[in-house]
């Protein structure tokens, strides 16, 4: 097991890490808005701040050896289900494989961001 660390993604504001490698697969931990530079939410529109969760994803998954086009399962989190139409907009640009995926509201989320996405992804 390995863990993933990279500043080019937020740090954990928890006690966990960005992600683990486990026998060929990445696990990552949900990835919220926050800029990696400065740790703030980016963004107030689920559209800018599905975008900016998609690049802290990317961040993640590259230093694991990965990349989006190797993801099999996404977990996303949406703080209100009318945003689901406005969220696929951007996830369809990013997620391009159409790996599994679930997708369910929340009461809430971390510094209240209305969307959370983790990932499981083949390491290359």
């Amino acid at each position: 097991m390995k863990a993933i660390y990279t500043e080019n993604a937020p740090k954990a504001i928890g006690p966990y890490s960005q992600a683990l490698v486990v026998n060929g697969l990445v696990y990552t931990s949900g990835q919220i808005p926050l800029c990696p530079l400065t740790g703030e939410m980016v963004g107030s529109t689920i559209e800018k701040q599905t975008e900016q969760v998609c690049l802290n994803l990317k961040a993640v998954l590259e230093a694991a050896g990965s990349g989006m086009e190797n993801v099999v399962k996404t977990t996303c989190f949406l703080a209100d289900m009318s945003d689901f139409a406005a969220f696929n907009g951007v996830y369809a640009k990013y997620f391009i494989s159409k790996p599994a995926r679930s997708c369910v509201a929340v009461k809430s989320l971390p510094k209240n961001a209305l969307v959370e996405v983790e990932v499981v992804g083949v390491v290359k």
